[in-house]
């Protein structure tokens, strides 16, 4: 008897997928003082380990860092900073407007060493150290892409470089894609998954329960011990902002790889330095190629 309840059971499930979606990461364990999960206790109180700032609003399905309307900026941060290698964070996001062609600006998810801090980078600090992942929903016109808004994309800084928003960050950007979230009627996820030193990130706008590829990058160094946290902001345009939910969750580690912390490193993407490098032997190539075929013409026209 209950061997047909089991396979009654497991049949049950093979016919009904979207029952084992609901836990997307059953082996790894959540971390609950870097999550954020409603219902939450509404406007006037504190969330446990979170800090809000800015236009930031408490609900008790939602947390609204931004209302759909001009020149707002909001964010939450988390207190404790995270001390494990690897981890994956899980949001349930929501962006909403009354416009349909013109909207701005986006939010940002940050994993970095500063927090609480206001600034021009979609709601939070320039010259920061650690990631960012934007979801920038408004194209400058000085960017010159070749790809459509919103757009998602990535972005590694040691504390040392600007954020370009006259070029959408087209010149720090590890990578991307086009991300078409705005005013769904169903709930809209992004994944940030790092494990041993690789960065990937994924999304599920459309509802099936699956995560689709957006970008993944290899030599990705984080140092332990920053902080994760949200932020969004608008302009001259405008878009509501809402976080529903924020699911983080450690990582197994691989054997023979070591689960120590390691606060002291420098955030890099050593492809992206390789790429940049490359680039500059390029750039300083051409620069001198021209200037050398000069010096010729110079001395064949004294002979």
């Amino acid at each position: 008897m209950e061997l047909k309840v089991l396979r009654l059971i497991i049949t049950v499930l093979l016919c009904q997928p979207n029952l084992l979606w609901a836990e997307w990461n059953t082996k790894d364990f959540q971390k609950r003082e870097h999550s954020l999960i409603k219902p939450y206790q509404g406007s006037g109180f504190g969330v446990p380990n979170w800090d809000f700032q800015g236009s930031t609003m408490v609900t008790s399905n939602y947390i609204r860092l931004t209302p759909d309307q001009r020149s707002k900026q909001g964010a939450l941060w988390n207190k404790i900073p995270c001390r494990v290698r690897n981890w994956e964070v899980q949001i349930n996001f929501k962006v909403t407007g009354s416009t349909k062609d013109l909207f701005g600006d986006g939010f940002a998810f940050w994993y970095t060493k500063e927090r609480m801090e206001n600034g021009p980078v979609f709601g939070s600090k320039d010259f920061f150290s650690g990631l960012a992942i934007i979801g920038d929903t408004y194209s400058n016109h000085n960017a010159h892409n070749n790809h459509q808004h919103p757009y998602l994309s990535a972005m590694v800084n040691n504390g040392s470089v600007s954020y370009d928003h006259e070029r959408d960050g087209k010149g720090t950007m590890l990578g991307g894609c086009e991300v078409k979230f705005r005013n769904m009627q169903h709930e809209t996820w992004m994944a940030i998954r790092y494990e041993n030193d690789k960065l990937t990130i994924s999304h599920d706008l459309h509802n099936k329960r699956a995560w689709a590829p957006c970008f993944s990058m290899e030599g990705v160094k984080l140092p332990t011990g920053y902080y994760f946290g949200m932020s969004a902001t608008t302009g001259d345009l405008s878009d509501a902002h809402d976080v529903i939910s924020i699911r983080t969750y450690e990582l197994d580690t691989v054997p023979g790889v070591s689960k120590e912390e390691r606060p002291d490193i420098m955030p890099e993407a050593e492809l992206f330095v390789s790429k940049q490098q490359e680039q500059q032997e390029k750039k300083d190539n051409e620069d001198s190629g021209p200037s050398m075929s000069g010096m010729k013409k110079f001395f064949i026209g004294l002979l």
